[in-house]
Order: structure tokens, then C-alpha cells, then sequence
């Protein structure tokens, strides 16, 4: 397991030395499932109904941290009220994780999105649920339930966000782009990974990126983040060395760059980094907006 220096992150046994902490209805301490298992092979992920963390709450990524009908993250009111019902309050250390292809996948844009809406204090599992899975830690299919809580928010901070008309702008300006999804993709030879819907129009990445492909910040061998400088290294690569300079990641919908925008945000100290959740479903769709094919230069 790789070591990082930050309580962003935590470990499987902090996690178990707190396991009566987040099933206390006091709120200090609550943890979060969050996935999409509709896109989720089973065999690389557990259903939540079939044994999840024990004091574990299941948010689905989709339902219930996303407005359907604008393709947009919850408004604040909507936000403010999902964690009330939760159990949770602004003052809340909330621990998140997540399976799937990619561990954390929809975990890390809950994190995101608790960090956009100004929570201080969220944390995320290293290896997320397979690593806690694959190492035997305690499971159970019993779901919890919480006092409500008020939860008020004093967000969102836009700072971390990139829109589409930004994005233009940094494209122009030549601000660095991390497109954090596959090879394929990248260049154009699929438009979504397989068995996802194909949400654009058009295959390919936004003019001037770099390709840093998620599963690349991540140890082959369990599915922790690597370790920083393995990561400085490959983002050195790509010509990102200055912590100060601004970057914008994206992927298809957002969620696979909530990955990246944590690991150069909150892992490796970058100062400015935005998250372009439109990501290729909004640029990839544009009518005359600008799209490159095959490998970067």
C-alpha cells in the first residue's frame, strides 16, 4: 500500500479502528458507499445489499448525487438535504469509497462534489472497496440508519470547477489539459468504455491535452494510489511539474477526472486545479467545437 502524507487519505485499518465511530448515530463520524452498479461489472465489485462496510450509507452516483434532467451536480438545496437525511452535518468527517473498474471511481467525484459544496473535512479509503474486500476486512448487509441532521452548506466554490466556455478559454491560452481516459478514447478509436452508453457524437480529445489514463496513478497490484513521487514522475512527463500552474482534467462525464483532480489537488499539493465534469459528453457533442484524433504530439 502506498503512503501519503495527508488525512485526505486513509487506510483500511484506520478504517476498521473506527468502525464504532461511523455506526454511532452520533454524526461525527459517517462513511459513504457511493457507486453506480449499473455500469459496474459484478465481478470486480460488490453489491452494497451483499456486504458493505459496516455503518456504511449507500449514495448511488447517478440517483442521488446527480440532477437527471440538467446532467448537472445537486443543487445546494438538494445537496444540503440529501445529507440531512443522511445523518450528517457540515461538521461531519465523512470517509468515502467505491468499486467498480476503477476503485473509488464514483467515490472520488463525491468527493469532488462535498469539496465544490465547501465540506472540510471528507476522506477517502486508499483502494476503496476492493482492497477492503480482497484483504478480508469486516463486511455486513445490514443498513444502517440515522437520526437526521442539519446540514448546511456554505459552498459551492466554483474555483475548482472548469465549465465549457473556460475550457475554450484555456484551450486558447494553452493551460494544461489531463484527459485521464483510456488510450482508446483518447484518440478517437472508441467514444466510451465498453458497455457504457456512447454519450458523444464525436470520438476523440480536446485540442492541446495530455493523456494521463486514471488507471496510471493507481499500483497495479491492489489499487492504492501510488506513491508521490511515482506520481510527480508521471505528471512530469506530460510537462506538469509547477504546482502553481493551473490544470483542468476531464474525462467522458466527470467522474473518472474527480480521480486525477484528487491526486494532483489533494495527494501531490497542486495549487489550481479544475475538474471540467461537462467533460467529452458536453465538448464531443458541440456543434464547430474543436476536437483532435490520434496520439498527442
Amino acid at each position: 500500500m502506498s503512503e501519503h502524507e495527508t488525512e485526505k487519505l486513509v487506510t483500511a485499518d484506520w478504517v476498521e479502528d473506527h468502525l464504532e465511530d461511523f455506526q454511532s448515530d452520533d454524526p461525527e463520524y459517517r462513511l459513504l458507499e457511493v457507486n453506480n452498479p449499473t455500469v459496474t461489472d459484478e465481478s470486480e465489485y460488490t453489491p452494497y445489499d451483499e456486504g458493505h462496510i459496516p455503518g456504511a450509507t449507500f449514495f448511488h452516483w447517478e440517483d442521488d448525487l446527480s440532477d437527471p434532467v440538467t446532467r448537472d451536480v445537486l443543487t445546494k438545496d438538494d445537496f444540503e438535504q440529501l445529507n440531512s437525511e443522511a445523518g450528517i452535518t457540515e461538521d461531519s468527517t465523512v470517509v468515502m469509497y467505491g468499486g467498480g473498474r476503477i476503485p473509488n471511481w464514483f467515490a472520488l467525484f463525491a468527493y469532488w462534489e462535498y469539496t465544490y459544496y465547501g465540506h472540510e473535512d471528507v476522506r477517502v479509503i486508499d483502494g476503496g472497496k476492493p482492497f477492503w474486500t480482497d484483504n478480508n476486512y469486516e463486511l455486513t448487509d445490514e443498513v444502517p440508519e440515522f437520526t437526521a441532521q442539519e446540514y448546511s452548506s456554505d459552498g459551492p466554490y466554483e474555483t475548482i470547477r472548469a465549465y465549457k466556455s473556460e475550457v475554450e478559454e484555456a484551450v486558447e491560452d494553452g493551460v494544461p489539459l489531463v484527459d485521464v481516459r483510456s488510450p482508446a478514447e483518447f484518440t478517437g478509436e472508441i467514444i466510451a468504455p465498453e458497455g457504457l452508453q456512447e454519450t458523444a457524437q464525436r470520438g476523440g480529445h480536446i485540442p492541446g491535452a495530455e493523456s494521463v489514463p486514471t488507471g496510471t496513478v493507481l499500483n497495479d497490484e491492489d489499487g492504492t494510489f501510488k506513491d508521490p513521487d511515482e506520481l510527480r514522475e508521471l505528471y512530469a512527463d506530460v510537462g506538469l511539474d509547477d504546482e502553481d500552474e493551473r490544470v483542468v482534467t476531464y474525462c467522458r462525464v466527470g467522474e473518472r477526472s474527480s480521480i486525477e483532480w484528487y491526486v494532483l489537488s489533494e495527494l501531490l499539493g497542486f495549487t489550481n486545479v479544475e475538474n471540467y465534469d461537462g467533460s467529452w459528453t458536453e465538448w464531443g457533442n458541440g456543434i464547430r467545437t474543436p476536437i483532435e484524433t490520434g496520439q498527442s504530439d
